[in-house]
């Protein structure tokens, strides 16, 4: 057996939208999705059929390129998906989203992330650490895509 743990952690995100309309926009995958979240990347779009689908995405970063593979679950009736790495550093880490109403008007985002981690496991203390990286660079990436959901809905008001 490989060495590996687990990393949990969870956050919420507001919108300014109806869930159902939020929970659209999230879903709506696109190639350049990567630079709504100011990052190097491309996606590749696979439809297996209504509800599920794969993306291959490749991101740039620091350490160059890294390819991920993700199987992509839709729930549309319960406005929510999972999102389960099934290639790349991170294989068999799975994600979690829902969209529900919190007022008129308003959605909010709820997230549970379980990653992956292959290699020696680390103390509690570092393992509760990386969980609030994880979180900080999630959230960070979702207040992003909030407003760039903003800037969607508003052109289409015009």
């Amino acid at each position: 057996m490989v060495d590996s743990y687990s990393v949990s952690y969870s956050f919420e995100q507001n919108f300014d939208f109806l869930p159902k309309a939020a929970y659209n926009w999230c879903i709506d995958y696109k190639p350049d999705d990567w630079s709504l979240m100011g990052k190097k990347g491309s996606r590749k779009i696979k439809r297996i059929n209504e509800d599920t689908l794969i993306l291959t995405d490749t991101v740039t970063g620091g350490d160059g390129p890294v390819t991920k593979k993700r199987l992509v679950r839709l729930d549309p009736e319960r406005l929510s998906w999972t999102n389960t790495h099934i290639s790349g550093p991170n294989k068999h880490s799975q994600f979690w989203y829902r969209i529900t109403g919190v007022g008129k008007g308003k959605s909010k985002l709820e997230f549970i992330g379980h990653q992956v981690n292959y290699g020696k496991v680390p103390s509690a203390k570092s393992i509760e650490k990386l969980a609030d990286e994880l979180r900080a660079d999630d959230s960070g990436l979702w207040r992003l895509l909030s407003v760039e959901m903003g800037k969607d809905f508003g052109a289409k008001a015009r």
